[in-house]
């Protein structure tokens, strides 16, 4: 597999190898020793699956406790996935990086702990498959406002396109009202 960091170094790009033939391919999508020999060291204790139509934008997710590092791979079609640094002390603090993850390129994201996250679909439809370092607690749960002026995340949304936004990710805060870490 090759590891590429992104504009913001902790959050990084991963992609495995695939071997391709005639039937199909074959991948594999995570392996402790390696990612963990690659830096990735964190012990995933949840997976979550997230089929999406063409057009949501879900996020920014993150929790304020309990936080989670997430490895956010597509198994069917592509979406435009964000990672928003919420960590006070980084110098990439209220800073955004995103990467286009498709089913056809067999891409991963890797976002530490610290940081919101959310994506668009960019597909007719998207099947989303992640791990994450801890559990889910929805009283801990924040969403960072998906078109904060202040991080100005450019989401590849075409004029006139509809956004499918949840009532939550619509009610978003604007970073400079955020819990942050």
């Amino acid at each position: 597999m090759e590891i590429r960091p992104t504009e913001i170094p902790d959050v990084l790009v991963i992609q495995p190898r695939v071997f391709d033939d005639p039937r199909g391919f074959f991948k594999e999508t995570y392996q402790r020793e390696r990612y963990s020999a690659a830096g990735i060291d964190c012990e995933f204790v949840q997976d979550n699956y997230s089929r999406s139509a063409s057009g949501t934008l879900r996020g920014l997710h993150y929790q304020i406790e309990h936080t989670q590092a997430k490895l956010i791979q597509v198994t069917k079609g592509a979406v435009f996935d964000v990672a928003v640094d919420l960590r006070k002390s980084s110098n990439t603090f209220g800073k955004w990086v995103g990467v286009h993850l498709s089913e056809d390129n067999h891409s991963q994201m890797f976002v530490p702990p610290g940081f919101a996250h959310g994506f668009f679909v960019l597909s007719e439809r998207a099947d989303i498959l992640y791990k994450c370092s801890d559990y889910y607690y929805p009283e801990h749960e924040r969403s960072l406002l998906w078109n904060d002026e202040q991080v100005a995340i450019d989401w590849p949304i075409d004029v006139g396109q509809e956004v499918v936004l949840s009532e939550k990710d619509r009610q978003g805060i604007p970073l400079a009202e955020c819990e942050c870490f």
